[in-house]
């Protein structure tokens, strides 16, 4: 989920309430992934990300899992917010692979026990390599997931074979983290998506997801080849997926302004107009 900023750049928990509840009640979100990258996590501060955990745990927390995003390139730091997200209420934890410093596997697996010891709640590895530059390796993964509260993977990565073999080899759920390859990760074997382009089609994830459990691989590819636009505009290297679910949501009327924190920049006039074409072309917005 987005962080909603007001005009000012400062948090806005009544758009984060309205944002929460509209994404649970009336798109059919099952779960909130809170302070990920499309959180802007890395321009927030752990009083925000505190505060805006225990807003949204209080509107949709009795029927949605709210997940918080606690993964830094600093053990420490993150074992702090991890242990500030459990304090909160969260019920689960997304940790992505430390960035920047390029930690070898043992590393990383200590690192992933490290914050798994410090609290009581599931963990969702986060294998996100083109921002991290470091991958997860399947035999990382697979040694990751004996600790009894590592969880799921959340795939950026693409490795679609790998991670078969991971669900293969060990207990770990895994969770398409790519909106391109959603329908490819479910296809084989993924529990769900954790998605950007869903700020606006969470529906037609959920009946993706629902064809795909009932076998019905055409549908599923239906739904899939419907939302290429959706996809292709939302999730355009030209900007930044944060920035154009931040555009969407505000055509929707969702949150009061478009705001994000630099380095990046609010979504131009001329990505608004692809944001809104597309959103009418599929029906969402009239």
């Amino acid at each position: 989920m987005v962080t909603p900023f007001l005009e000012d750049a400062s948090l806005d928990l009544d758009g984060a309430v309205r944002l929460a509840t509209h994404l649970v009640d009336d798109d059919r979100h099952d779960g909130l992934v809170l302070s990920g990258t499309t959180g802007e996590s890395p321009t927030t501060s752990d009083a925000e990300k505190e505060s805006l955990l225990c807003a949204v745990i209080e509107a949709v927390g009795d029927r949605a899992i709210i997940v918080a995003g606690v993964g830094t390139n600093d053990t420490s730091h993150t074992i702090h917010l991890a242990e500030q997200a459990a304090k909160a209420g969260a019920h689960g934890l997304l940790v992505v692979t430390p960035y920047y410093n390029k930690p070898p596997q043992a590393a990383l697996l200590a690192h992933f026990t490290a914050v798994a010891d410090a609290t009581d709640l599931p963990l969702i590895l986060y294998d996100i390599p083109g921002r991290t530059g470091t991958a997860i390796e399947t035999e990382t993964l697979v040694r990751a997931g004996e600790h009894e509260r590592i969880v799921a993977v959340k795939d950026a990565k693409g490795d679609l074979f790998g991670g078969s073999e991971v669900m293969a080899r060990s207990g770990l759920s895994y969770y398409s983290g790519d909106d391109p390859l959603n329908l490819a990760w479910l296809a084989h074997g993924a529990s769900g998506v954790i998605s950007v382009v869903g700020h606006g089609f969470g529906t037609s994830y959920a009946e993706m997801i629902d064809a795909v459990d009932a076998g019905n691989m055409l549908r599923a590819r239906e739904i899939h080849t419907n939302l290429i636009p959706a996809v292709q505009t939302i999730m355009s290297r030209d900007s930044q997926g944060a920035i154009r679910a931040k555009a969407l949501a505000q055509l929707l009327g969702l949150i009061q302004t478009r705001r994000v924190r630099g380095p990046l920049l609010d979504a131009s006039e001329d990505e608004l107009v692809l944001v809104r074409d597309v959103l009418v072309s599929a029906g969402v917005l009239t």
